[in-house]
């Protein structure tokens, strides 16, 4: 089996209010999976099914071939948005009781615990209490807690929150290299340059609804609008802009550039090849960027939103 969770069909309603409405989606073994949306979508609620803090109203998960059951729990490690470590309780102790709540051994806890303050260089904050530590600093503890069972699904809400640039960076790498050693991720995040880096595979709630999934790469490619970001040095910009425009659509780009080109985001003809475009274009003058312009996942989000 090539998904580890398959969500079917999923429906939640809260009162009058319907949260989630026929959700599917599809989470590969192996893979960072993107869950996007905007505030309300019905992100938070997903997620609180997949932790079986809630139960569907319609449809079914399954994890790793199996129906979601409480054995499961086990097998799912949750970072959630609003943090949950208790502030008066010291580092180490708390580490370990909810690391022996994961079905650990105290024993086990211990090296697995040791292990990974070595590596996030927090060994000295085994006998703070939380309360004692910036937000960031608790964020790092949440973070190892999560995973510190080797689940085989990980959810991350909001994992950046609280970081400096400098530990964002320390923990997308940690996450990368979960991923890399087997473990399957959901990611949740507003931060859209982190699903670039991050997500192989995204789904887009809007409304209660799924309104886009797929693989982020094949995504793209969808999006993508055929269009190039050009400057060129040319003796007359006018006039080369005036030609341009009765062959294409143009438009005015924005790019830092040494010299002073002319700079268009040219929308090339169905049919039109880049490389014969390119062509076309040094023989009106010399040619210092030529660049496709691939749809970003921020430009797609919302797109797709007010689309929808």
């Amino acid at each position: 089996m090539n998904n580890l969770l398959v969500a079917h069909a999923v429906s939640k309603n809260f009162g009058d209010f319907k949260a989630l409405n026929n959700v599917s989606i599809e989470v590969p073994k192996g893979s960072i999976f993107g869950l996007l949306g905007p505030n309300g979508a019905g992100k938070t609620t997903l997620i609180r099914i997949i932790n079986q803090i809630t139960m569907p109203d319609a449809g079914t998960v399954h994890l790793d071939g199996a129906l979601l059951n409480q054995q499961h729990i086990k097998d799912i490690g949750y970072l959630p948005e609003e943090r949950g470590l208790y502030k008066s309780m010291k580092v180490g102790e708390q580490a370990l009781y909810l690391a022996q709540l994961k079905g650990l051994s105290k024993t086990e806890a211990k090296t697995r615990l040791k292990y990974w303050f070595e590596r996030l260089e927090i060994g000295d904050w085994w006998n703070k209490k939380i309360q004692e530590l910036s937000k960031g600093m608790a964020q790092k503890i949440q973070f190892v807690v999560t995973v510190l069972h080797e689940p085989k699904l990980l959810i991350f809400d909001e994992p950046f929150s609280g970081f400096d640039p400098i530990n964002a960076n320390l923990i997308k790498d940690e996450i990368l290299r979960l991923r890399d050693n087997g473990a399957t991720i959901i990611f949740s995040t507003h931060r859209m340059e982190s699903v670039e880096e991050l997500c192989d595979d995204i789904a887009l709630l809007h409304q209660s609804n799924k309104i886009l999934d797929g693989k982020l790469i094949d995504v793209k490619r969808q999006y993508k609008t055929n269009t190039y970001e050009v400057g060129i040095k040319t003796a007359d910009n006018g006039r080369l802009q005036q030609e341009l425009s009765e062959k294409f659509r143009v438009s005015k780009a924005n790019f830092k550039t040494l010299d002073d080109e002319l700079k268009l985001n040219i929308k090339l003809n169905n049919g039109e090849k880049p490389n014969d475009f390119l062509s076309y274009l040094t023989t009106k003058g010399e040619v210092s960027h030529f660049v496709e312009l691939i749809p970003s996942v921020n430009d797609i989000f919302i797109q797709t939103v007010q689309n929808n």
